[in-house]
């Protein structure tokens, strides 16, 4: 049930398919049809419930959805999601709503008149996704020179919350909400502590334009080595349930200056 839940859910939250939904600020919003919308509704051909509208937002049926804002001017349905979006309005009545899809198929939902429908939406609580559900602790040994450091990577899950928008080879798309990380990475010379510091993702924001930065996560981070240079470590940038990554070199120099770069 969730998978065709999300599926019809994430149509309304389509990559901006007729331009900006920047043009909604310029025209007076239509509160009659605004009005319409509110309740519940439900998929024509399912019978499932699709979302919730309750004033100025929408709510999904699917828990990892985050809820929306919306507003309707003229005949368009302008959505303001992690990406915004706008979708043509076929047919509006108070009982009925169609509207184009990105796909150019026509989504044709009606208002419920159950009760019971209520319960599958939560009171607008999204269910966050972990990306690590407890600390990680990773230690590493290495030679330079004849001494022997050992470097400590603490990943730690944080409150810190990432949207990522993602999208269907239909191009449906969804806003699910992760937990970032905090890392924190030391090394030691014996027993006596050389270098300990907290790393987040905000420490990357000048070698990543922001859009990619803000739908990453801090997953993972490695000690590689100490050089001349100073002390080594490997980042690795992540979209939350994908492919898509980035490495990152980082020197902590014997000054504890760090220095970015992204891998080659």
């Amino acid at each position: 049930m969730r998978k065709i839940v999300t599926g019809l859910c994430s149509i309304i939250l389509l990559a901006a398919c007729n331009g900006s939904s920047k043009d909604a600020g310029l025209t007076e919003e239509d509160l009659t049809a605004k009005g319409l919308l509110q309740g519940i509704w439900m998929d024509d051909e399912t019978e499932m419930p699709m979302m919730r509208i309750d004033g100025d937002t929408i709510y999904y049926a699917d828990p990892q959805n985050a809820p929306v804002m919306f507003k309707v001017v003229h005949d368009t349905l302008y959505v303001y999601g992690n990406e915004p979006a706008r979708y043509k309005i076929d047919r509006q009545t108070e009982y009925s709503f169609w509207f184009h899809s990105l796909a150019d198929e026509i989504i044709k939902m009606h208002k419920s008149d159950n009760a019971e429908d209520s319960l599958a939406f939560t009171n607008g609580e999204v269910e966050v996704i972990p990306t690590a559900p407890e600390v990680i602790k990773k230690d590493s040994i290495v030679l330079y020179k004849g001494t022997r450091y050992r470097g400590y990577v603490y990943i730690n899950p944080s409150k810190m919350k990432v949207t990522k928008t993602s999208y269907s080879e239909n191009g449906y798309s969804v806003d699910n909400v992760y937990y970032d990380n905090v890392i924190h990475i030391c090394v030691y010379e014996g027993r006596k502590m050389l270098y300990g510091q907290d790393i987040t993702k905000k420490v990357f924001s000048g070698i990543f334009p922001e859009a990619f930065l803000s739908q990453t996560i801090l997953s993972d981070m490695n000690f590689t080595g100490v050089s001349s240079k100073g002390y080594h470590y490997q980042a690795i940038l992540r979209i939350p349930e994908s492919s898509v990554s980035n490495l990152v070199n980082m020197i902590i120099d014997f000054n504890n200056k760090l220095s970015i770069k992204k891998a080659e």
